[in-house]
């Protein structure tokens, strides 16, 4: 599979690969033990990858379709209900998907659906453990509202986490978004929700692993 690096992450790689690389030199000037060097070497090489794996994109054929609602991102379902979500966009009744990214996730966020962005608002706020319930409207996190092409309300939420402390977001009121198009990323730990009517067919549960772009959440009923 073939990989991008997103480009808000390149400063942080680079700053990264540099401290380390110093932290490397030091230890062969200042230590005369060999298998210590290697060592030392060893794991700043280790940590240099880590980060440059963080923020990797992959380049992947979505799943796509009017009726579908696809994973925003990677990582694993930890909440299927139905809800009340009266402040926002749905007015009502809904049911929330929710799913937490680990640090060994990839933390791109693609769009589920395609239609009319009608709704979107910034959330400063805490910054509490990601799997945490009430992280959903706690935490800094956006809120994006949109109107699919069956004629049915989908949101979705990109949540920061006890170390995620930014959210990028490139929806805004008025865009028309393409399925499985990038419009985010969330660095490190972090979680996504989506919410869909409840007469939806959920096609996930508490536990499954999910992949974005490719991992189908639910289809919509057609009005």
């Amino acid at each position: 599979m073939k990989y991008s690096i997103q480009k808000e992450g390149r400063g942080i790689i680079t700053v990264n690969t540099l401290i380390w690389i110093v932290v490397a030199l030091l230890f062969i000037l200042i230590c005369p033990v060999v298998w210590i060097n290697v060592l030392a070497i060893a794991l700043c090489v280790f940590f240099t990858a880590l980060v440059v794996r963080f923020f990797r994109v992959p380049r992947r054929k979505p799943m796509t379709g009017d009726d579908l609602v696809i994973a925003p991102g990677d990582g694993r379902v930890v909440k299927v209900r139905q809800e009340e979500e009266e402040k926002e966009f749905f007015g009502g009744k809904c049911t929330r998907i929710s799913i937490y990214l680990s640090l060994f996730d990839v933390h791109a966020t693609w769009a589920p659906v395609s239609g009319l962005v009608t709704f979107f608002k910034y959330h400063p706020g805490k910054y509490l453990v990601a799997w945490y319930p009430k992280s959903s409207s706690k935490n800094e996190h956006t809120t994006i509202g949109v109107h699919t092409p069956v004629g049915r309300m989908v949101m979705f939420r990109q949540i920061a986490g006890i170390i995620a402390r930014r959210i990028i977001c490139h929806a805004k009121e008025g865009m028309q978004l393409q399925q499985a198009e990038q419009i985010g990323f969330i660095k490190f730990g972090s979680r996504l929700d989506v919410f869909v009517p409840t007469d939806s067919d959920i096609l996930v549960q508490k536990g499954d692993i999910v992949r974005g772009q490719q991992t189908v959440l639910a289809r919509l009923k057609t009005l």
